[in-house]
């Protein structure tokens, strides 16, 4: 019988194991809540979200937006289900964030080739297995993934997640709905600031007290999702050029773009929640509403979650995986997610679903696919596995580790909508091929 260990339902591991059991094999996903939670987890739920509630851009000229189209076109499970409980986020595609993790938790558990097992992995199974446990890997793993792993030991750096408000305690009386540049709907609530209330905060923000995190330092963190009183520390206007930039939001009370303008995103589909876009943070909770009240529009916000930072570990993947992400030393164990040094969301399930097609494809006897570098997926892959790579750090998926286009198109959207394009009629062949082959050996 074919079997694998998944351990992690984080986005990763829950996208390795659907991969998997839609393709004959039995999985054993591991999972240690509800019996044991991290700081930054609030539910019980699979594939939570614990920072952000967007899955970044929906657009084929951004490289997410093709990453993301192609998961959807290999019938990725964490993409079906974000496009199920998506809220309006202009060219983004953002979830609500309970419901969102409840779809996911529903599927996996009502799929009969996936056994769900609660509690803490402090040893590494026998037989085949995928370790998925992302940036909040347990103390008691990540000792006995240093052991296996000799000198090459985890790395890791620190993330944080934005707070959260109740809509109805914004006073829209200092704010707006809209999208930057008018793209999509109305579907940000933009709250501005002149130069004053935004020098004011900025120098509130800087001096206010951050919470005890061992280790902590401002060059630890990933620039991705830099804490946002980090930021305002690099210099005064970084944060107007920053996630306060007041570009594309003309004020319709005064027709002009304010000095600098805070967005809040909705959280769920009901829009009872919103959260602050690019307002990670690592501040006291007290400081959180002290400072963040300095926002004309949040003077009285309810907080209904504050910011909170956690360790991210990461393995010096170049040295230690290949390109299907599997242990070089030890090829039945694998890898998937932000623990390869993959970041972001969407990055994270997409090697999960390469995992889980390349291991249930190996196990039945079937050729690789072999994602090239053509693709969004393989290129993420080839770069987390590049051994020529000496200083490795997390990355997001872009398009400058995709090979570029043989003749020259004018223009860097229309270049990258061409390279979109490449890539996904290499995906509908790869999605043609496969099937047909695995249609044929029985296993789907």
């Amino acid at each position: 019988m074919k079997q694998v260990t998944v351990i992690g339902a984080g986005l990763a591991g829950s996208e390795c194991a659907w991969q998997l059991a839609r393709r004959g094999v039995k999985v054993d996903l591991r999972e240690m809540k509800p019996v044991k939670r991290t700081p930054a987890h609030v539910t019980d739920d699979f594939a939570e979200l614990c920072c952000s509630n967007s899955l970044r851009s929906d657009q084929l000229s951004n490289a997410v937006g093709l990453l993301k189209e192609e998961m959807r076109r290999l019938d990725s499970l964490i993409l079906s289900c974000a496009d199920a409980t998506r809220v309006e986020a202009g060219g983004a595609l953002a979830v609500d964030r309970r419901g969102f993790a409840e779809l996911v938790t529903r599927r996996i558990m009502g799929h009969p080739n996936i056994t769900a097992t609660p509690g803490e992995v402090a040893e590494i199974p026998f037989g085949e297995v995928v370790i998925a446990t992302g940036p909040l890997t347990s103390d008691a793993l990540a000792e006995r993934l240093q052991t296996l792993l000799g000198g090459a030991a985890p790395l890791s750096f620190y993330d944080a997640s934005a707070p959260l408000v109740s809509a109805e305690s914004v006073d829209m009386n200092f704010a707006w709905m809209g999208s930057r540049y008018d793209k999509g709907g109305a579907d940000y609530v933009n709250c501005p600031m002149t130069e004053a209330e935004y020098g004011a905060f900025r120098d509130a923000l800087t001096t206010a007290r951050e919470a005890d995190a061992h280790g902590f330092e401002d060059g630890k963190v990933f620039e991705g999702c830099m804490p946002v009183e980090v930021m305002a520390r690099r210099g005064r206007d970084t944060l107007a050029y920053g996630p306060l930039k007041p570009r594309g939001l003309r004020d319709p009370r005064t027709g002009k773009e304010p000095f600098a303008v805070v967005q809040l995103r909705r959280d769920n589909a009901d829009g009872t929640i919103y959260n602050l876009v690019g307002f990670q943070t690592h501040l006291k909770f007290p400081e959180q509403k002290r400072v963040f009240s300095m926002i004309p529009a949040l003077h009285d916000a309810e907080f209904l979650r504050y910011g909170v930072m956690h360790r991210n570990t990461f393995l010096d993947s170049p040295r230690l995986l290949d390109k299907y992400y599997r242990l070089r030393s030890e090829p039945r164990i694998s890898f998937a997610g932000q623990m390869t040094g993959v970041e972001g969301y969407v990055e994270s399930a997409a090697s999960g679903l390469l995992v889980g097609i390349e291991t249930a494809r190996r196990l039945s006897g079937l050729p690789p696919v072999d994602f090239p570098q053509e693709t969004a997926i393989g290129a993420l892959a080839l770069y987390v596995s590049n051994q020529s790579v000496t200083v490795f750090q997390p990355m997001n998926i872009n398009f400058g580790i995709i090979p570029p286009l043989e003749k020259r198109v004018r223009g860097k959207k229309y270049k990258n909508e061409a390279i979109s394009r490449r890539s996904l009629e290499i995906i509908d062949a790869i999605r043609k091929r496969t099937d047909a082959e695995e249609n044929a050996s029985g296993i789907s």
